[in-house]
């Protein structure tokens, strides 16, 4: 088994992209249920408690590496691909939805690297998956949008997914960034976050955009991306036809005609 997780892999596509991965025989990779996307023969699926990290711990170890993933909103298993055969063999995971894969090599930001609950696409064997814990009570709570961090911890390869276009901020000593809780990433271990009230009843009442953002403090890299998961599913679900009638996104009418046409009926 190769003890330091290093691995190929090769990025494709511009906004839905995939990532393929080289394995050595007997390496290999986890990742989250429903990202797998193709593989070639000689490549062993099996399901893991967990992430991978632990699984020669005892029984004990790997329930609470699950149960620190399920802490997370994650699925309780993940999918180890294992390379059995004698050559180099590729799989393949795609993205969840329009964006970028943005590759993080644990071994160069210090063994640890922070991001968003739902950013997680895949990782080296061995790469541990686990709740950034908070000293601050308010992260947890007041997050607008699940503001639990995950910490992905090792020397290897991660991949985490960014919906839309993403932004590299490279933060001085000192240096603040307020970002909506949604649009963050990840952050290097270095970075100092926390939660804060945005304030004021018209904020409150008229905003939209929720009472909390995020404050990150340098030194250190962030990334954040312009559209978030859950910004996209509320979108989508507040456009879904509630009259059981879809007329199709070119009707001249629009929201009107299904009014006029008896869509809307009280």
């Amino acid at each position: 088994m190769n003890t330091n997780h290093e691995i190929d892999y090769q990025i494709y596509g511009e906004e839905m992209q995939y990532v393929e991965i080289e394995l050595d025989p007997q390496e290999a990779v986890v990742a989250e249920a429903g990202s797998f996307m193709m593989m070639e023969t000689d490549i062993k699926m099996d399901t893991i408690f967990g992430d991978g990290s632990n699984q020669d711990s005892g029984v004990l170890g790997k329930l609470f590496s699950a149960g620190k993933r399920l802490l997370t909103g994650e699925s309780l298993f993940m999918t180890a691909f294992l390379n059995v055969g004698q050559g180099k063999k590729q799989v393949s995971f795609a993205s969840p939805y329009p964006g970028k894969i943005l590759p993080i090599d644990l071994s160069e930001k210090g063994g640890k690297f922070i991001c968003q609950k739902d950013a997680f696409l895949c990782a080296a064997k061995g790469v541990s998956v686990g709740i950034e814990f908070s000293k601050r009570l308010g992260r947890g709570l007041f997050g607008g949008e699940g503001f639990i961090m995950q910490k992905l911890e090792g020397d290897g390869m991660a991949f985490v997914h960014a919906g839309g276009t993403m932004a590299k901020k490279e933060l001085a000593p000192g240096e603040v960034l307020k970002v909506d809780t949604g649009c963050i990433v990840g952050f290097s271990q270095t970075v100092d976050y926390n939660i804060e009230f945005v304030g004021g009843i018209k904020n409150t009442v008229f905003g939209g955009e929720g009472l909390f953002f995020a404050t990150l403090r340098g030194p250190g890299t962030v990334y954040v991306q312009s559209l978030p998961f859950s910004r996209l599913a509320g979108r989508v679900l507040a456009a879904v036809p509630r009259g059981g009638k879809d007329k199709g996104e070119g009707s001249l009418l629009g929201g009107l005609g299904d009014i006029v046409m008896g869509d809307n009926r009280f």
